[in-house]
């Protein structure tokens, strides 16, 4: 475990509070050690499922992201938006590049590893235990008017005054 660097906070404590809901998946659990295939070996994303957000949600932005990374701003891993409110779950593999797991109309985006969709837990080789953040954002807008070439980070700063609730997974991984 690598003691040089201060453990990153909670992403999600530091931004202004929202209600809250539930996700679960089939494929990752808090506090548990990621399964092989949803880490940067296979790069195949977990399935995740919720439920109980607000009946004014209109649309979804699912992230992951990994406060841990050894770079400024952590990784972000993989982010989703403009997913319609009736959209609760996604398929395992709905990460794929292609994105034809996802709703029509929803946008997949390049993610800090510079390809679009999902790209697994991979951390340094030796670097201590790292967070993954599965986060389902709702939001009270229809779609967040973005470019397609929009970074991650640009995505959860236009996403966060729309967001009225937040559920959120957060499995570990170490190699």
């Amino acid at each position: 475990m690598d003691l040089s660097r201060p453990v990153a906070p909670d992403p999600y404590t530091q931004l202004p509070p929202v209600g809250s809901f539930t996700v679960t998946s089939e494929d990752v659990a808090d506090g548990q050690t990621i399964a092989e295939p949803f880490t940067g070996a296979k790069d195949i994303s977990p399935q995740l499922s919720w439920a109980g957000f607000p009946a004014s949600t209109r649309s979804f932005v699912v992230t992951c992201f990994d406060p841990d990374a050894p770079r400024p701003g952590g990784f972000w891993h993989w982010t989703v938006l403009n997913l319609p409110a009736a959209t609760t779950s996604l398929p395992r593999d709905a990460g794929a590049p292609n994105g034809s797991a996802l709703p029509d109309g929803t946008l997949q985006t390049v993610n800090d590893g510079g390809t679009v969709g999902y790209t697994g837990a991979y951390p340094p080789r030796g670097d201590r235990v790292h967070r993954y953040f599965f986060a389902v954002h709702a939001l009270d807008v229809d779609r967040l008017d973005v470019q397609p070439a929009a970074t991650p980070a640009a995505i959860a700063l236009a996403a966060l005054p729309h967001t009225i609730a937040r559920a959120v997974i957060v499995p570990v991984f170490q190699r």
